[in-house]
Parts: C-alpha cells; sequence; structure tokens
C-alpha cells in the first residue's frame, strides 16, 4: 500500500512537472510571437516613410522624413510616460482613468501575467508602435506645409494624452467595451482616430500653394514612385504583426486565419481601387491602387478574427471603392491630403468598423457599432481641431510661403532629399 501510494505521488509530481514545462514553453512560444508582431508593426513606420515621401514632392522629401523619423520616438516615449496607463488604467469609472506616471512591474516577466501570453514589457511594447502609428497617419496628410515644431507638439498631446484614452474606452475595459462595441486590432481605435486628427489638421491649415487653381485640381508630381510602392508593402507585411499580433497569442488556427482574411481584404482592396479609378479616372491609376490594398488592410483590421473569408473579400472590395470617392470628395471641398490619409484610415477605418456589425460571426450589433464610430468622431476631431487651431494662433501652423514654394529641405533642413548630378 505504501509503494503505490510513493508511486502514485511520484506519477503526481512528475505530471505537474510536464504541465509546468508545458505552460512555459507555450508561454515563451506566445511572447516570441508577440515580440516578432511588435516588430513588424514598428516596421510599418518605414512604410509610412516610404509612402510619404514616395508621394510627396523631391523638394520636402527630408522635412517629410524627419517627421517620420521623430513621430515613433515621440510616440513611445509619451506611451512611456503616461500613455499606457491611460489606455490601461484597471479599474476605473469606464470613461476616465489613470494607473500614474511611468511604466514598471515587479513580475512584468512572470507567466502570470496576461494568461500567459507575453510579458508585462511585451504588451506596453507592442501597444506603444500602435500609438506611434496613430501620429503618422496625421503626419502624411498634412505634408509640405506644416511647421516641424506644430507637428511635434501636436503629436506628443494627440498621442500622449488624446489616443490612449481614447483607447481606453475599449481596449482598457471602458464603457464602449461594456455595450460589446467590437474593433479587434484598431480600425476605429487606431486608424479612426489618427484620421479624424488628420481631418483637422488639413481643414486648420488648408491646402498647399497652387493645388486648387480655378476650380481644378492641380497635380503635385510625387518624388518617386518607387519608393511609393515600396512604402505600401512594407505596410501590408507589417500588417501581419498589426493583426495577427492583435490575437493577443501565438494561437496557430486564429493567427492563420487572422493573417488570410487580412491579405485577401488587401488584395480585393487594391483590385476595387484599380477598378474604380479606371471607371472614373479613365486611366491605369497606380496611387488608387496602392491605397486601395491600405484601405482593404485598414477595413478588415477591426473584424479581422470574426467575419467570414467571402465577407473579408467583400469588406476590402468595398473600402476600395470608398478610397477612391473619398478622395475625389475631398478635393471637391479643397481638402488638401498629400497621400490621401484620411480617405484610407478615416473614410475605410469607418467603413471597417461597421462592418463587424454587418459580417461579424456572433453577437455584433451595428447600432452599438455605430454608437463607437460616432463616439470617437464626437470626441477626436474636435479636440485635434482644436489644438491646431490653437497652434495657429499662437506659434503658428504653416510654413511661409516662400519655404513653401523652394521647398522645406533646404530651408528647414539645409539638405536636400535628392542630389542631382549632372556630367559635364
Amino acid at each position: 500500500m505504501t509503494n503505490l501510494l510513493t508511486n502514485a505521488m511520484t506519477v503526481s509530481a512528475e505530471v505537474a512537472q510536464e504541465a509546468s514545462e508545458g505552460a512555459v514553453a507555450l508561454f515563451t512560444a506566445n511572447n516570441v510571437w508577440m515580440m516578432l508582431a511588435t516588430g513588424l508593426v514598428f516596421i510599418m513606420h518605414l512604410g509610412f516613410a516610404g509612402v510619404e515621401a514616395g508621394f510627396g514632392q523631391s523638394k520636402n522629401t527630408v522635412n517629410i522624413l524627419f517627421k517620420n523619423t521623430i513621430t515613433p520616438i515621440i510616440g513611445i516615449l509619451t506611451y512611456c510616460l503616461c500613455g499606457f496607463n491611460l489606455m490601461y488604467p484597471g479599474d476605473f469609472n469606464g470613461i476616465f482613468g489613470f494607473a500614474g506616471f511611468g511604466i514598471g512591474a515587479g513580475d512584468g516577466a512572470s507567466i502570470d501575467y496576461a494568461g500567459g501570453g507575453y510579458t508585462y514589457w511585451t504588451d506596453f511594447l507592442f501597444q506603444g508602435m500602435f500609438a506611434a502609428t496613430a501620429a503618422t497617419i496625421v503626419s502624411g496628410a498634412i505634408a509640405e506645409r506644416v511647421k516641424v515644431s506644430a507637428y511635434m507638439i501636436f503629436t506628443v498631446l494627440y498621442v500622449g494624452f488624446v489616443y490612449p484614452w481614447l483607447g481606453s474606452w475599449k481596449w482598457g475595459g471602458g464603457w464602449l467595451d461594456g455595450m460589446g462595441f467590437y474593433d479587434f486590432a484598431g480600425s476605429t481605435l487606431v486608424h479612426s482616430v489618427g484620421g479624424w486628427g488628420a481631418l483637422a489638421g488639413i481643414i486648420v491649415i488648408g491646402p498647399r500653394l497652387g493645388k486648387y487653381v480655378d476650380g481644378k485640381v492641380i497635380d503635385k508630381p510625387g518624388a518617386s514612385v518607387p519608393l511609393a510602392v515600396i512604402g505600401v508593402f512594407l505596410l501590408w507585411l507589417g500588417w501581419f504583426g498589426f493583426n495577427g499580433g492583435s490575437v493577443l497569442s501565438a494561437d496557430p488556427d486564429l493567427t492563420s486565419y487572422v493573417l488570410v482574411t487580412t491579405s485577401l481584404a488587401a488584395c480585393t482592396g487594391g483590385l476595387f481601387g484599380f477598378f474604380t479609378a479606371y471607371f472614373v479616372f479613365k486611366r491605369l491609376d497606380l496611387g488608387m491602387v496602392l491605397n486601395g490594398i491600405l484601405a482593404g488592410l485598414v477595413g478588415i483590421t477591426a473584424g479581422a478574427d470574426v467575419v467570414s473569408i467571402n465577407a473579408s473579400l467583400i469588406i476590402g472590395a468595398v473600402a476600395g471603392v470608398i478610397v477612391v470617392f473619398s478622395a475625389i470628395t475631398l478635393d471637391k471641398f479643397k481638402l488638401d491630403d498629400v497621400v490621401g490619409a484620411v480617405s484610407v484610415h478615416l473614410s475605410c477605418g469607418i467603413w471597417g468598423t461597421l462592418a463587424v456589425g454587418i459580417f461579424g460571426i456572433g453577437e455584433f450589433s451595428f447600432m452599438t457599432q455605430l454608437i463607437g464610430v460616432l463616439a470617437y468622431g464626437a470626441v477626436a476631431f474636435p479636440i485635434a481641431f482644436i489644438l491646431f487651431f490653437i497652434l495657429k494662433s499662437t506659434l503658428g501652423v504653416r510654413v511661409s510661403e516662400q519655404h513653401e514654394t523652394e521647398g522645406l529641405d533646404s530651408h528647414e533642413h539645409g539638405i536636400r532629399g535628392y542630389t542631382i548630378v549632372y556630367d559635364d
């Protein structure tokens, strides 16, 4: 009897040890995937830099790249200072909460954090990359005429305080989360919030000189089409981390499924961007194909894990149509968006969020999704508008006409992005 009890205790101990080792192995695998996803989201900043510098004029290349370089720096630092604890304050009233300045946790690397999915440190950095992305959206829309100083101040305030506060309403367990509002990876929380900021910026700052003349839209030739294409493909690559990482584990089935719906929406977005632009402009418009890809990616981001394969194709296709007509509409109102950021991120972010209420497999309400969209717009846009208006009334938000005409690179930075040397 004693031998049987001893053997049973030994077997039990071995089973417990194996279970513990299995949990540690799963924890490690989950965390490695989340760190990889963090790196993929980070590389999206290079994609944004490529798109914006490619679509922008060559005389402003350094200025555009300067803003794209400083943006993740500001975004990550402000998220460390206060953003993370604004977005995830713990127990709060559902509208506003703050867990204190700075980051740090005694058991930050523990398997006990986040159900064994990833460490505290991985959580912070992954979410910090999302915060910086919201600011980059604004950068592209207002390029080629905004003062760097004004842009940096806006970014500190919008990304450091506004974005994480609004994010807490859903991802931090706030009032919209309690209502059942759903946004898997940020069609609204990241892209629309950034898009509202971009829309406010282009309204307050105004169009570039010579963009709208006698009722006509004057094209401003981009510096490098190849660079813009490279940028879009880098963004598509980064979206594997943006959406795939939002599974918040290395769950093989769900992660793979999310990557499939993400890619399919990108494909139909690009295809229908091409079809729509050809129907409207009677040309093979590469720019609209590129923005169509991004539109599809933004559109699927809210529901990549809860819509069917066929629905992901439809969501991407509709986004590809929306992005073209949105760009045309903005030009009719003389709202100058250099890279189409408002059309891609705001218009298609709204569509993608509402699409969850139409195509989502599960208990999803279209009205709840609409309430979420309206709530974010009702707060994000006025705050962004007020911030830009105050900056315009005090420091000024726009460079001088001379600097804008001759190019920001030489005047603001003292160097040019492209130097062409001709042989004698």
